[in-house]
């Protein structure tokens, strides 16, 4: 079965179609990053009438402005709560959102309630890396780990980051002719720390370029992991799906 560590579940048309191909093609969990604190309900909403889907709510730095401290008991109860196994999707980016300043503030404090709550989170570390796995040393975040969601950077961080507990996400750019560096990364991680994820409706795979990113299409993520490694989709499945189950302590 493969598990989808990353998708907006709740950014997709809830129609009862919209998961009937993925589940076709073997895709059987998905784990729902959050985005702004405004949007948690209809996530809960989404992950609690979706059989397979876990939650992870958390603040996107993207929406960092919107945080305030008087928000940390609710997000507290919902990390607790049977449907949720991460928080998410939090961390920097360094081409859109507030200041840095204010994302950075954040980001602590996302990290400090995931190790109150004892769970993992979803990383998200556009053109802000070397702070990122520096505010991860300094917040301690090893003790929860996660996945390092969308995962573009070099072997090197991939190591450093596999170092500190976080799985690397694969994700559609693995699937573009150019992404050479992505597939190196896959090539030589250990195989114990690949995770796969659509982010969808972001990010499609190749050859579906500039369109809307579909749940089914992870399979398509899943072959060329398993062209570069060697494997077979089933293989894939199982190595990526045993991965996801143990970073997010997945009960399935």
């Amino acid at each position: 079965m493969l598990v989808d560590t990353h998708i907006h579940l709740d950014f997709l048309p809830l129609e009862p179609a919209t998961l009937i191909e993925a589940r076709a093609r073997g895709v059987g969990s998905w784990v729902v990053p959050g985005v702004a604190p405004e949007h948690w309900p209809r996530l809960m909403a989404t992950v609690n009438t979706t059989p397979g889907a876990w939650a992870a709510p958390g603040v996107h730095p993207q929406a960092a402005a919107r945080w305030r401290p008087e928000l940390a008991d609710g997000l507290r109860r919902l990390a607790a709560g049977p449907r949720t196994v991460a928080i998410g999707e939090v961390g920097l980016d360094g081409q859109a959102g507030p200041d840095l300043a204010v994302q950075e503030a954040v980001f602590r404090q996302m990290i400090r309630l995931a190790r109150e709550t004892g769970r993992p989170l979803l990383l998200h570390m556009r053109r802000a890396t070397a702070r990122v796995l520096a505010l991860l040393r300094i917040e301690q975040a090893h003790e929860v780990g996660g996945i390092a969601h969308a995962f573009s950077g070099s072997l090197d961080t991939a190591r450093q980051l596999i170092d500190l507990g976080f799985a690397i996400g694969i994700g559609g750019v693995v699937t573009f002719p150019d992404a050479r560096r992505l597939k190196e990364v896959v090539r030589g991680v250990p195989v114990e720390w690949l995770v796969l994820e659509t982010d969808a409706p972001d990010l499609p795979p190749h050859p579906h370029r500039g369109e809307e990113n579909r749940p089914e299409w992870l399979t398509l993520i899943a072959e060329q992991v398993a062209q570069l490694r060697g494997w077979d989709l089933a293989e894939t499945a199982r190595i990526t799906g045993a991965n996801a189950r143990r970073v997010l302590h997945l009960a399935l």
